[in-house]
């Protein structure tokens, strides 16, 4: 039975899907103008948990993403520049080349970290269309005004527009900078784009499209409520996104979605926290904000972080350091030389074990107390059949190609395998001298022996 944290109700609740065994998830997809960090890669890492227990559950689970590859300004309450305009500028190539290139970069790293991905993905360019009808539905119901820069959503015609955040409309600090660009003729601060006009500060926005309004291009929050729907249905499952989505995009997506069907949008809102950098915030100006190919640098194995990511719970702030992860990786390399130790898997578990590893994960995705309890199964004394078993279905979660990975410690050379069988000649015989020259040579190819009655194991060092 799974039980998740709902931010619309800020209570833990049974997952009780709309259409069992049906279950469709949406999560808010990344704007490619930059490279992919390590705070986006946490936050999927924890979707990718989510997908695996609803699968493992016996869910037929629909995930969608969305790739923003226009409209998303650099505040997310419609001030600033388009992000792949400035990612246009930064890099020299045009916003679709740009778009491209880091959704690119996007895949790789989630590929690293063993990520599945998406069921559909849907990228902003490609659904103008969706948007459009959107925004139209939105007109129809009198819940859209128009000034010279923008369509605009008037959030006073939306009555429960603060339901999932809390937060009252006076308390909200919309374009309060004083180099922020504000459309002087939105009625309300909180009010929000749907569609922009390439006119005044966008008249040179490289990607416009006709619209009955005029030319231009969708605002962000358009995007998801269009594309969610389209794929999932007026009304579906799960919502996924941070924490910093919660007072604006997430609760603008909810009054433009419900406005325009009025049903319900989302059952359930699940939200990541953020992952600081030696508990301060990471950013570019700190120069603190990292990447995988940091760690490959440092000879790290990208599954190192992820692993580290399941001793945070998804709703506790991660601190990174450099410390956490190494200690992470030594941990993965005794979790892969143990599971190279074992025998073949029987079908049978450690039941006990594995009982308590799927209601910790249930929990609303409790990683630490689960991985706790993945190393008490291997510490026990239940047979080694029975721990590869159970090991095997823990990692069906886990993905950290345990077993795979393991494989690779047995993987050995027939060279290397011919200098253990000349100093198990040697031990026979009593020639100690020799055996310890051997022993000596093959672990400085890479190898570990452990000797035993039955003759020596060689496996690869970890």
């Amino acid at each position: 039975m799974i039980k998740l944290y709902n931010t619309l109700s800020r209570t833990i609740e049974e997952f009780d899907p709309l259409n069992p065994p049906k279950a469709g998830m949406y999560a808010c997809g990344p704007t490619v103008y930059d490279y992919t960090h390590i705070g986006h890669v946490r936050k999927y890492i924890n979707d990718d948990i989510l997908r695996r227990i609803l699968e493992y559950c016996g869910f037929d689970v629909t995930h969608v993403m969305n790739i923003t590859d226009v409209g998303h300004l650099s505040s997310d309450g419609d001030e600033g520049e388009d992000k792949l305009e400035k990612g246009a500028k930064k890099f020299g190539k045009t916003p679709l080349d740009v778009a491209r290139f880091f959704e690119k970069d996007f895949w790789d790293n989630l590929d690293q970290v063993n990520i599945k991905r998406p069921t559909v993905v849907c990228r902003a360019t490609e659904h103008i269309e969706d948007q459009i009808a959107l925004i139209e539905q939105l007109q129809e119901r009198g819940y859209t005004y128009q000034t010279k820069g923008a369509v605009y959503f008037d959030v006073s015609k939306f009555g429960d527009y603060e339901k999932l955040s809390g937060q009252k409309l006076s308390e909200k600090e919309i374009g309060v900078r004083d180099d922020v660009v504000v459309d002087s003729e939105k009625r309300n601060p909180a009010d929000f784009a749907l569609w922009f006009f390439t006119i005044g500060r966008f008249a040179a926005h490289a990607l416009h499209w006709s619209s009955p309004w005029g030319e231009g291009f969708p605002g962000w929050h358009i995007e998801c409520s269009a594309m969610s729907m389209k794929y999932l249905g007026l009304s579906f499952d799960i919502h996924t996104g941070g924490i910093d989505h919660i007072p604006v995009h997430h609760t603008n997506e909810i009054a433009q979605s419900e406005g325009a069907t009025g049903v319900p949008f989302v059952k359930y809102w699940v939200h990541h926290a953020f992952l600081n950098i030696g508990e301060e915030k990471m950013s570019k100006s700190k120069g603190n904000m990292y990447h995988l190919s940091d760690f490959a640098n440092k000879k790290y194995l990208p599954l190192a972080f992820r692993y580290l990511t399941f001793q945070t719970h998804y709703r506790t702030e991660m601190n990174f350091t450099w410390e956490a992860l190494d200690g992470a990786q030594r941990a993965l390399d005794k979790l892969y030389s143990l599971a190279s130790s074992l025998p073949e898997a029987n079908g049978r578990s450690a039941e006990k074990f594995e009982a308590k590893f799927f209601e910790a994960v249930e929990l609303d995705l409790d990683m630490p107390k689960a991985i706790s309890i993945m190393w008490g199964m291997l510490r026990s004394n239940e047979e080694d059949a029975k721990k590869a078993t159970t090991l095997s279905r823990m990692d069906q979660i886990l993905g950290l190609s345990i077993f795979d990975q393991a494989q690779e410690l047995v993987n050995i050379p027939q060279s290397v395998l011919d200098l253990v069988e000349e100093r198990e000649m040697y031990r026979r015989n009593k020639m100690f001298a020799k055996s310890d020259e051997l022993r000596s040579k093959i672990e400085k190819l890479g190898y570990v022996l452990k000797d035993s009655r039955e003759g020596a194991k060689i496996l690869r060092k970890v």
